[in-house]
Order: structure tokens, then C-alpha cells, then sequence
């Protein structure tokens, strides 16, 4: 008899998850499963499947090392049910435990799903205690503010947990170094590129299954270089720490041909997985400054993506509920273009990020932001289409973090609730933060015309077409200036190349 089976789901990959707290490994049983319903509820980056796939494998194994009892249920099992549902009711015909214990999902969808799941046996599930801000700590955070702005936030996560402060203050006297860390790059810089791990034999398998399972599905599967254990996770991060950091802060921003990675440290599949600790990350990075190894605006700068930012878009998803991902406040209804899964555009900084996120599965935040989200944005493309996007084809995406990202900040459809205006530019910020401009046909000097960079009529027909709304917006509104200053015969011309180039986005 079992006494407990213990369920872990893809993305909980630490032996310190709440399902495993109380493990007895005597009498306790841990789940694992791969399953078509959690690989196919969108077409996820074959990447990103093989990564979770290889890495819940490896952590099977080492809890089998360990004496833990496992159950692993391999995507090709003949007798694989294809639901987490479905393969737990196997199992408790099978083992019949007393009790499931899990730690609750990262989605809503799945959350739903599980609150209707008659199994025959209670099922116990746990807060996810990997996170630093617990639910009712951000509930009561929110509660009775008019706006929910991330930066009050990060200060009072730093002051409860002890990060970059002196004798109560922040290090260096201010809070935020965000403004010495918008230097665009140059080409001659040496980057530093992230460790690349070899697939081993049981990783290989799964390139395999992958390869034969999903072929139709968004991406490259190959080269495949992520590390899929809590070794590789802890090489890679060593290895920004050592390499990267001292850089990292200044060119966070900056955007470079055929240089994917530059000084960021590509680690947010590990930690969002759980093969890296949030805290720990922090207090390692913050140990860089410390010792002198790191300026402070990099520190800081990194401190906060994962303190502060990471979870704050978590907080909001879970205060907002299931229906967040439905917001449309600009009323964007525009079909996503056929090239958001293809690359075939000839928009250079466009193609650039995109053909890097079919590669790799990876873009930096300023790549999914201010290239891809920005021209949606502009464009008036669906919200939820971009947001099903954003979670299909990168290997970090999980509904709690991304559509947050995508929803609130890439395309102001909550309204504002997460951003205080649209993230809107035209080509000019993508010329000043990036050398993509000098690769494409398009000139981001001209205005109009079929010459003309799209991104530049693009955003001054965003804010006509949105003027309803946006308006009164504080920090739009000297736009709105700038735009009623313009003549008439250039506003039509605005409206004229900007309608010309929509009605043939398909």
C-alpha cells in the first residue's frame, strides 16, 4: 500500500517543492508524467518540449538515485492515457494511495482542471513555496491601491529579504540603476556566449521523440544545447556570474545582429523550470557586488528582473484570474501575421528576432518588448493571439509569467493596470538600441513613403486610431501634442501608408 503519491508537475523540478516535504520515501510514491494534453494545449517550441521532457527525466533519475520510489510515465508508454487526469486515475488503480499531494499548477487552465478531477482518493495541493511573495502577501500588497506599480514593489521585496541594503538603505542611495542601463552595443565587443551542454543518451531519446511526435510543431529542434539537470542550471548561471554580469546592466537593452545572447544570462528556462532558486540567484549576484567582481547598476539591474519583476507579473496573474488573458482594452482585433511563425518578412529587426526565436527558442526582454510586441501593439493585433504566441515559442513561457508580459505590459490590454502607458516606439528606438536597421530594405530615416520604416507610420496611426483611449493618459499625452502639431497633409499621409501597408499583413 502507497500512502501518498506525490505528483510533480514539468516545470517543479526541485527537490525543495511543498509536494516533497513531507516525503517518505518508504512509503511514498513521486509522479512524473509526460502527457499530449500538457505538450499540444498550444504548439509549443519543439525546444521547449524536448527541454522539459529531458530535464523531468533527469530529475526522475536522480530521485531514483536517491532511493525515492518514482513513477515515470514516458510520452511513448503504450498505455499512456495522454492527461494528468487521466494518467493519475492509472495510478491510483494501480498503487492505490491514501492521498495525492501536489503543488499547485502555474495556470489557470491547469488550476481549473484540477479543481474538477475525481480521482477516488483526496488530493492535498500545496502553495508553490518556490516563489518569494506568497499569494495572500501579494493579495494584501494590492489591496486598496489605485495602481499597481512594480517598482513600490520590488523596494519593500528587497527590505523583506535583505537584498542591497546598507543599515536599512538601498546600496548606493537609490533604489533603481535602470537609467545607466540602456547603452546600445557595438559589434565589436566580445560576448560571452552560454555554456552549451551535449545531449547524453537519455536526452538524445528524446530529441528522438520529439523529432517524431511534434514535427509540425514551432521551432528547431537541433542543435539542442540547453542543460537539463541542476548541474548544468548551476554551470550556466556560474558561468554569467563570472562572464557576463559585469556587463550585463549597461547593454541589458541593446539588440545586435546574429549575437542572441550577449551579456544576459539566459537562465530564466532553469529558474521558471525549478533546476535554479530565485533567492539564491539574488544573493549570489549581489555577493558579485559585494566582492567587487560587478558594478552596482548590474547588480541591481539583475536583482530586480528576478525579485521584483518576476514576481510581480506573478502576483498579477493570480489577482486577476483566469479571464486576464482574455483583456483587450484597445479593441485590437488584427489576425497575428502568417511571418510571426515563418520569419519571411522583410523587416530586418523583426526577422532577426523571430528567426532567433524559431533557433532557439530565446529572445531577450527588449527583442520580445519593443521588436515583436511593439509592431503588434502597433499594428492592433489580438492580444490573445500574441499572448498564445509568446507561449508557444519560448522555452521560459508559463501562462503565469508571460501572458502578464504580454498582456499588461507588451500590449497595454489590461488597460494599465501593469504598465502606465503602451510600450509604443517607432524605428527610431530600434536604431538607437540595435544595428538592425542597417540591415534592412527598409530606411528607418524615412517617414513615408514605401521606403519608409514601418514602425515610424505605424506609431503615429496607433495614437490616432487610439486617441479615445489614450488620450488622457499622462505619460501619452505629449505625443498627442506632437501629433495634432503635424499638418494635415502629413497626418493623411500617416493614415494612408499605414493603411496600405496593414491591408496587405495577412
Amino acid at each position: 500500500m502507497v500512502q501518498t503519491l506525490r505528483l510533480l508537475l514539468g516545470d517543479q523540478l526541485s527537490s525543495r517543492m511543498s509536494s516533497l516535504r513531507d516525503l517518505d520515501p518508504a512509503r511514498d510514491v513521486v509522479m512524473l508524467a509526460e502527457v499530449a494534453a500538457e505538450a499540444t494545449y498550444v504548439r509549443h517550441h519543439k525546444k521547449k518540449i524536448a527541454f522539459l521532457f529531458a530535464a523531468m527525466r533527469a530529475f526522475a533519475a536522480d530521485l531514483d538515485a536517491r532511493g525515492v520510489r518514482v513513477r515515470y510515465v514516458k510520452l511513448d508508454d503504450p498505455d499512456n492515457a495522454g492527461s494528468l487526469e487521466a494518467e493519475l486515475a492509472r495510478a491510483v488503480k494501480t498503487l492505490r494511495p491514501r492521498e495525492i499531494v501536489l503543488t499547485e499548477p502555474g495556470e489557470h487552465r491547469l488550476a481549473g482542471a484540477m479543481a474538477d478531477w475525481e480521482l477516488g482518493v483526496p488530493v492535498e495541493v500545496r502553495e508553490d513555496t518556490r516563489f518569494l511573495c506568497p499569494h495572500a502577501a501579494f493579495h494584501t500588497w494590492a489591496q486598496g491601491r489605485r495602481q499597481l506599480r512594480m517598482e513600490y514593489f520590488y523596494r519593500e521585496m528587497r527590505v523583506a529579504h535583505g537584498l542591497l541594503l546598507d543599515e536599512g538603505k538601498p546600496t548606493g542611495g537609490r533604489w533603481n540603476f535602470d537609467a545607466e542601463n540602456r547603452k546600445p552595443a557595438r559589434a565589436d565587443f566580445f560576448m560571452p556566449q552560454p555554456p552549451r551542454f551535449e545531449p547524453d543518451a537519455r536526452t538524445r531519446d528524446v530529441l528522438n521523440l520529439v523529432a517524431h511526435r511534434f514535427p509540425d510543431h514551432f521551432g528547431d529542434l537541433e542543435p539542442f544545447w540547453f542543460g537539463v539537470t541542476h548541474e548544468h542550471a548551476e554551470q550556466a548561471f556560474a558561468h554569467f556570474l563570472r562572464e557576463a554580469l559585469p556587463r550585463f546592466g549597461d547593454y541589458q537593452d541593446a539588440m545586435l545582429v546574429g549575437e542572441p545572447f550577449l551579456y544576459h544570462a539566459v537562465i530564466s528556462m532553469y529558474l521558471n523550470a525549478g533546476l535554479l532558486d530565485p533567492l539564491d540567484v539574488c544573493r549570489r549576484a549581489e555577493a558579485e557586488y559585494r566582492a567587487g567582481r560587478a558594478p552596482l547598476n548590474c547588480v541591481e539591474g539583475f536583482i530586480r528582473q528576478v525579485l521584483g519583476w518576476r514576481e510581480y507579473v506573478r502576483g498579477i496573474y493570480w489577482l486577476h484570474g483566469p479571464n486576464y488573458v482574455h483583456e483587450n482594452a484597445l479593441g485590437a482585433a488584427r489576425d497575428l501575421p502568417w511571418f510571426y511563425w515563418s520569419g519571411d518578412t522583410e523587416m530586418a529587426c523583426l526577422s532577426a528576432a523571430i528567426g532567433q526565436t524559431k533557433r532557439e527558442a530565446y529572445a531577450h526582454h527588449i527583442q520580445r518588448l519593443m521588436v515583436t510586441g511593439n509592431f503588434a501593439l502597433l499594428a492592433g493585433i489580438d492580444p490573445h493571439q500574441v499572448h498564445e504566441w509568446y507561449l508557444a515559442v519560448y522555452a521560459d513561457a508559463y501562462e503565469w509569467v508571460e501572458a502578464p508580459n504580454t498582456i499588461g505590459m507588451s500590449q497595454f490590454a489590461d488597460g494599465g493596470t501593469l504598465a502606465s502607458k503602451p510600450y509604443a516606439a517607432s524605428g527610431a528606438y530600434i536604431d538607437r538600441m540595435s544595428d538592425y536597421c542597417g540591415h534592412c530594405v527598409y530606411d528607418v530615416k524615412q517617414k513615408n513613403g514605401p521606403q519608409a520604416c514601418p514602425f515610424n507610420y505605424l506609431y503615429w496611426d496607433f495614437l490616432a486610431r487610439n486617441r479615445t483611449t489614450l488620450a488622457n493618459n499622462p505619460r501619452v499625452a505629449p505625443m498627442y501634442r506632437t501629433l495634432d502639431r503635424l499638418s494635415e497633409e502629413r497626418r493623411a499621409e500617416i493614415a494612408r501608408d499605414a493603411a496600405e501597408f496593414l491591408a496587405q499583413l495577412k
